[in-house]
């Protein structure tokens, strides 16, 4: 169903800032696909301090590292 009126002017304007944020991401090499730039940018509307989110951001990366070294271990010492 097409977009019109005040609502396709919404959608456009939100694709093309959601565009301009993911190009941004890109360009600072965050690593984060639109839907979690999306997650990101609605936590910080909502008043989530952006430098924490930014800090649990990093701690998971690196808690999904160790368990991936781990997990490759475990399989590969049988």
């Amino acid at each position: 169903m097409p977009v019109s009126g005040d609502r396709g002017r919404i959608y456009l304007f939100c694709s093309r800032e959601h565009a301009v944020l993911l190009e941004i991401s890109r360009i600072l090499n965050t690593g984060l696909d639109m839907e979690t730039l999306s997650i990101c940018v609605r936590l910080c509307e909502q008043g989530i301090n952006p430098e924490a989110l930014s800090s649990v951001i990093k701690e998971l990366r690196k808690a999904t590292e160790a368990l991936k070294v781990e997990i490759h271990m475990f399989t590969h010492s049988e």
